[in-house]
């Protein structure tokens, strides 16, 4: 028999990575787009350790000929549409650029898909952020709670997440969403806020550093391990109905409590070395995020298997050992 195809864009970032190995252990064949980078390091350091396992191809979702190509050549089961500009700070410092990759890059690769291999299966990277500061009474976020973004990102995001529901209702495509609520893990970039604040507490505790400067202390999001959820994303495109799910771990944390978790379990007192500063402020804040996994849960079987805490252990075991 042979082996499921899988085509990942964005394979190089943190999901990419573990979703290729997971992937892998599942004897599927894994392709990837990665763009070019001046810096050849930057663009595969996350996935160098499966190189002979996987195949890269360059390309963009921007440039449509480039998808056409890798799309006609790989003719993938599965589409992973994981590629954005993926910091929602950043967003607002590149506006342009964010609406161009994670909005048109969308509209590029459904309608390759549409076209040269329709009876694949596609998975969205949706976002938590697309709700904005919208929130049910009871304190959470469902699918059918309004989309009111409250950033470039989250605007990208929310028209994305749109083709893919007009996408697989005007052409019969199965195409699907998940709506990934924030999911972090040792592969998280530094400037994210969770390795930021692992990392420099890490470097403080060896003497390396001596403060952390962050933003708003006082967002709460709903934190779980990317390792948990690229599994999610494979169940959702293997469902036999393509629908919208949202996958969190429904517990919510404020920055201040894992600032305060983190610099304990290192035996400080976060007080005695953050300090805010303005520069990391967002104009307009998303003040809080809690998501409604119960359809993952009930109708694919999904459950995270790492808590709070052990997404951070894992965090900062690998920092103890790299620096």
């Amino acid at each position: 028999m042979s082996k499921k195809k899988a085509l990942i864009t964005g394979i190089a970032g943190q999901d990419g990575s573990y979703l290729s190995e997971y992937l892998l252990e599942n004897n599927y064949e894994v392709h990837g787009i990665i763009r070019r980078s001046s810096v050849a390091e930057n663009q595969d350091s996350r996935i160098q350790h499966l190189q002979g396992q996987i195949t890269t191809h360059y390309g963009d979702l921007l440039d449509y000929p480039s998808l056409v190509r890798i799309v006609s050549e790989v003719r993938p089961d599965e589409i992973y549409n994981l590629g954005a500009m993926s910091h929602v700070r950043i967003s607002f410092d590149m506006p342009s650029f964010t609406i161009q990759t994670n909005a048109l890059g969308v509209l590029n690769m459904l309608e390759v898909y549409r076209s040269v291999c329709p009876h694949a299966g596609f998975y969205q990277a949706s976002s938590s952020e697309m709700f904005g500061n919208s929130v049910d009474a009871d304190g959470v976020q469902r699918l059918t709670t309004p989309m009111n973004p409250v950033s470039p990102y989250g605007c990208a995001k929310v028209m994305g997440y749109n083709l893919v529901r007009h996408y697989r209702h005007a052409y019969g495509l199965h195409a699907c969403n998940g709506i990934l609520f924030n999911h972090e893990s040792p592969r998280r970039g530094s400037n994210f806020v969770t390795n930021k604040v692992v990392k420099t507490a890490v470097q403080i505790k060896k003497g390396l550093r001596d403060k952390l400067e962050l933003g708003n202390l006082d967002s709460y999001r709903d934190w779980g391990h990317s390792k948990d959820y690229v599994r999610a994303m494979h169940m959702i495109v293997n469902h036999h109905e393509p629908d919208e799910f949202i996958v969190a771990t429904g517990q919510t944390h404020s920055v201040r409590d894992l600032v305060d978790i983190v610099f304990t379990k290192l035996g400080m007192n976060y007080k005695d070395y953050v300090v805010q500063n303005p520069k990391y402020m967002r104009p307009e804040e998303l003040k809080y995020l809690k998501g409604d996994s119960s359809k993952a849960r009930e109708v694919l079987g999904w459950e995270p298997e790492y808590t709070f805490e052990t997404l951070l252990d894992d965090m900062i075991q690998r920092w103890e050992k790299e620096l």
